[in-house]
């Protein structure tokens, strides 16, 4: 897989004389290469649409250029069918451990308010949609025909997505990320960057909120400081509809992990990583039952 993607980068018209040309850890959607062109460096993302998983790649495009306009995203260097070439950040990428340090967390809470109130204003057009309830409905749906092992699972999951949804109520539609997952933040010693904007649309806020907590195992005080920072207001105001939107992200990962054992062909370790979103998921309900 990789020589051929690698050939691929190689031969695109927009560097001169690519060279050094790595595969980056960490996708689990895409490949994501490392390329040396001059005295740049770049990674490209190849990957085409991934109808299953609701992923078009235009709509990855349209956010990030708003990103990089908004000064949150790297820079946008070229575009084709397939392929998305971005400029690198020399920087750390998070991990779980490292969202959880309270001096990142506070400065990744301003980063997705900066980008749920900012983004917007830099869309030139249309972008979908990501409503989490949707997207889980959807995911049953394919993995019941696809047969999959797990379709057993699925007519209770999607019960309860429905009472999550109503304890979710209504919602302010922001322009989320709607993917806060450690590794598309990165950290250059001086500013945070959000990168991977394939699953981004409009969304409530709570889910990215959810989505930062429930991806990197923050405490309940740590939830609590960062929906009083977000909101500016007290954290029990919002601590129910936050709960479910937590849940619907849990099964969100768990539905999407599910479908990628199936039709993705990376080399990943999907199965294990639904086990372990169903653990979580299951605490995550018990939490909520519990409201």
């Amino acid at each position: 897989m990789f020589d051929t993607a690698i050939a691929r980068a190689a031969a695109l018209d927009c560097f001169s004389d690519p060279e050094d040309i790595t595969p980056l850890g960490g996708g689990i959607t895409n490949v994501n290469l490392l390329v040396r062109d001059g005295s740049r460096r770049f990674v490209v993302r190849l990957g085409d649409d991934i109808p299953e998983h609701g992923v078009m790649r235009w709509n990855e495009l349209a956010l990030s250029r708003a990103a990089e306009a908004a000064g949150v995203s790297p820079a946008v260097v070229h575009q084709e069918p397939g392929v998305l070439v971005l400029d690198f950040v020399e920087a750390k990428t998070f991990g779980e451990a490292d969202v959880r340090d309270p001096a990142n967390l506070t400065r990744i809470v301003e980063l997705v308010a900066k980008v749920h109130r900012g983004l917007g204003d830099h869309l030139t057009g249309p972008v979908l949609a990501f409503w989490p309830f949707q997207v889980n409905r959807a995911y049953a749906m394919r993995l019941k025909s696809d047969g999959s092992e797990h379709a057993a699972l699925l007519p209770g999951l999607m019960d309860t997505l429905s009472d999550l949804e109503m304890a979710v109520g209504q919602v302010d539609l922001v322009v989320g990320h709607n993917d806060l997952l450690a590794a598309n933040l990165l950290d250059d010693g001086e500013r945070l960057w959000l990168i991977d904007w394939e699953y981004g649309g409009f969304n409530s806020p709570l889910f990215d909120l959810a989505g930062l907590a429930s991806n990197n195992g923050l405490s309940e005080a740590q939830e609590n400081t960062m929906l009083e920072q977000y909101f500016e207001a007290p954290a029990d105001r919002y601590r129910r509809a936050y709960t479910a939107m937590k849940c619907a992200s849990l099964m969100r990962e768990t539905l999407w992990s599910m479908t990628s054992e199936i039709h993705s062909e990376l080399d990943f370790d999907y199965a294990a990583y639904t086990s372990e979103n169903m653990e979580r998921l299951n605490a995550a309900l018990s939490e909520f039952r519990e409201l």
